[in-house]
């Protein structure tokens, strides 16, 4: 039992004894290799999700914790290497023993309804550790449950569900996929509508291996020290940052010729790249990146095989000076926004494959860099379990300086936006929340040196329209 504070709530969670959640039926007992862009260095690492449910009367007497639970018994039977356990082989090569052994599972319970959260409820929760447990010894990489999930039923009869999972085993949308299997079976099918594929091998480094493109993420990087100067993590705070249909109505004017070219995400990037340059004060001679998390899927001819639940992701990175960004148009921050997104082809991810075994799965450059991912059409708030569509669902995690993801969400107005939360020494947050009150209010200003156009008459979108509008980025 433990008690945990947000400025808004102070509540506490019970849970029960962990246990272990096997397939409900006897699985093949067989090794199996993971791609080598599932085995990367920088995915070796635990990724964590909450989706929260309000109190579905329609189904009242619905246990949410015995539903599920036995839901993810059943979707085990197709999904069964989440029930086994990783191991490395030759050169800390990761593969999956699938022994059965099974998926950890936590039952909660929370003292407060969800109405009591109030603000607890924006991403990232403060709360998140007590609605995703961290069992003692569970979330190492290799020789521990691959996937842990937690129930909690709040006191209105709402839950939440917080999945924590290996990410060499999956990328964002390899769980959604895997949730939705489960939710599905939840509402009472007997089978995943969309059946998983491993082929692995598709994503495995060529023989010989050969780097064929340009991988400016894994450049080394300088001044390391001074970079760290500046990071006070003593100092840290957060904040959310909304982007409706306002905001980027205010943004695409900065470009020239309003162009509708450019889509959401590369606005809001761009914008939160500028701001985060000039709030930091970085020198004006030192190199920037913005990596931007690109799901390749659909790259590929063919394209990758509907159900195909590994790792498709690549950091590719914008670069340019800092005196390039600040003094150059908006419109250049764009350019290389979505120049770095188109980077990402069939030809580029082999090679990304191939540069993992070459170069013994370097970690991407962090000095001087920020990464941005976004997860607003992935479909983790349409997951389903029967009482409805969550009223949030995401990724959650402890506060990372530099890692930004674009999450969808509602405005104070209702309307449909974008929040990204955000991490910031205290005096760097004041000058970033005026940089971006400054870059808003001036929607006829196409440049960042403050060279003046006429801002033409405009249709403010809905802000999902503008969304979807662009090709799926997900984590």
């Amino acid at each position: 039992m433990v008690s945990s504070s947000s400025p808004s709530v102070v509540f506490t969670v019970k849970w029960c004894e962990p246990e272990l959640v096997a397939p409900a039926s006897p699985t093949p007992h067989e090794v199996k290799q993971l791609s080598d862009i599932d085995d990367q260095e920088g995915l070796r690492y635990q990724l964590p999700i909450i989706n929260i449910y309000r109190h579905n009367p329609s189904i009242e007497g619905k246990d949410p914790v015995k539903v599920i639970r036995d839901a993810l018994s059943r979707t085990l039977v197709f999904y069964y290497p989440f029930a086994g356990r990783l191991r490395e082989g030759h050169g800390g090569k990761l593969m999956v023993d699938c022994t059965a052994e099974g998926v950890l599972f936590i039952e909660a319970d929370a003292d407060v309804p969800l109405d009591q959260l109030g603000e607890a409820l924006q991403p990232p929760f403060p709360c998140y550790k007590e609605l995703l447990y961290n069992v003692p010894g569970s979330d190492g990489i290799v020789r521990c449950p691959i996937l842990l999930l937690q129930v909690t039923r709040f006191k209105c009869g709402g839950f939440s569900v917080g999945i924590r999972v290996n990410h060499t085993m999956v990328d964002a949308t390899g769980i959604v996929q895997f949730m939705n299997a489960m939710a599905e079976i939840s509402r009472g099918s007997h089978q995943p509508s969309i059946l998983p594929v491993w082929c692995r091998e598709l994503l495995t480094a060529r023989d010989p291996p050969r780097i064929t493109c340009n991988h400016r993420e894994f450049e080394e990087a300088k001044d390391i020290k001074e970079w760290e100067t500046i990071i006070d993590d003593k100092n840290m705070i957060k904040r959310n940052f909304f982007f409706g249909p306002t905001e980027i109505a205010s943004l695409r004017c900065l470009t020239l010729n309003q162009s509708a070219e450019h889509t959401g995400f590369e606005l809001i990037t761009a914008c939160l790249w500028y701001c985060l340059v000039k709030a930091l004060q970085l020198p004006p001679e030192k190199e920037v990146r913005m990596y931007c998390v690109v799901n390749a899927r659909a790259r590929f001819n063919p394209p990758m095989p509907i159900g195909y639940y590994g790792n498709v992701i690549s950091f590719p990175a914008a670069v340019t000076t800092v005196e390039k960004l600040c003094e150059n148009p908006f419109e250049y921050i764009v350019k290389l926004i979505k120049k770095a997104k188109a980077e990402p082809t069939e030809e580029y991810m082999h090679s990304l494959a191939d540069l993992m075994v070459i170069k013994g799965r370097p970690l991407t450059t962090r000095a001087w860099s920020f990464l941005v991912s976004k997860v607003t059409r992935i479909g983790f708030r349409k997951v389903d379990f029967g009482w409805g569509n969550a009223v949030y669902g995401g990724i959650s995690g402890d506060k990372i300086f530099g890692e930004l993801t674009l999450m969808d969400c509602e405005n104070a107005n209702g309307e449909e936006s974008v929040v990204v939360p955000l991490y910031l020494p205290a005096n760097a947050m004041k000058r970033f929340a005026k940089e971006m009150d400054d870059l808003l209010r001036i929607p006829n200003q196409p440049t960042m040196s403050g060279q003046n156009k006429a801002c033409s008459s405009m249709v403010t979108k809905p802000i999902q329209s503008v969304m979807d509008e662009e090709e799926e980025i997900p984590e």
